[in-house]
């Protein structure tokens, strides 16, 4: 890893953080490509239980680094594809097919690619000064980091056409009311409240957290029976799993549970 993205690995949490003050943590290749590789390398790895995504200095993301993409040229689609699909929306589907639960702990600003980024996590924990906008109109262009699929799923159809129609900045409080962020923390106390809530969450069973993930994001897409059929197959390997064996124990002995993910 680069300076620009730093690991840190504490119980059960793997917390990856992108360090660009120069772009207020704007993104390109490399940086993705690092980002990626800290996120398959959580998935592969059965210490790792929750990821979380920051960024450094009071801002999330700013998005694309454009000081970065325009040297690079926008005259060759092909490759421009070859990019995006590479390192960008790569990094979009490594966030979304990663077993665990994910996070985005947004402080600042999340702009562009960045909110997509955030919007890509499970779950989002806001501090009081972040902020969203998929500012991507505002230069022409349309969200291209699964805005258009995430941004309706969270807030509804018309609150997300409104918001990339016009690229507007949604402050912390108006996102946790209308559901785009799960919890908003003091902007003091955010780091340690997030590492709090994540490392909670990381005690929990692994088993059950990634059958839940997968059966919920299926879901979107399909019928109710699919659904009851998804839960039946996920309770049954549950009911078989170890996990399930120390949950009932903990509970008759009055104690904490220990997970192990088997």
């Amino acid at each position: 890893m680069s300076d620009q993205v730093t690991i840190t690995d504490e119980d059960g949490v793997r917390w990856i953080e992108i360090d660009r003050p120069e772009s207020r943590n704007g993104l390109t290749p490399e940086i993705n490509t690092e980002v990626i590789a800290a996120i398959n390398g959580a998935a592969a790895s059965t210490r790792s239980r929750v990821v979380v995504i920051s960024g450094a200095g009071g801002v999330f993301s700013s998005g694309l680094d454009l000081k970065d993409a325009m040297p690079r040229g926008v005259a060759d689609p092909e490759q421009l594809k070859k990019t995006m699909d590479e390192h960008f929306h790569a990094l979009i589907r490594a966030l979304r097919n990663a077993p665990m639960p994910t996070v985005a702990a947004v402080d600042g600003i999340a702009a562009g690619f960045g909110c997509d980024l955030a919007l890509a996590c499970d779950v989002r924990l806001l501090s009081e000064r972040a902020r969203f906008s998929e500012i991507f109109v505002r230069r022409g262009l349309i969200p291209d980091g699964g805005g258009t699929f995430f941004l309706p799923r969270l807030i509804g159809v018309g609150r997300a056409l409104e918001f990339m129609y016009t690229g507007e900045l949604v402050g912390a409080q108006i996102a946790y009311e209308i559901g785009l962020g799960n919890q908003v923390f003091n902007t003091h106390e955010f780091r340690d409240r997030v590492w709090s809530w994540a490392k909670k969450v990381a005690k929990g069973p692994p088993l059950a957290h990634r059958l839940i993930k997968q059966a919920v994001y299926a879901g979107l897409d399909g019928t109710l029976d699919d659904a009851l059929a998804r839960e039946q197959d996920g309770q049954l390997k549950c009911l078989a799993s170890r996990d399930f064996a120390e949950g009932v124990a903990a509970f008759l002995q009055k104690r904490e549970p220990v997970f192990t993910g088997e």
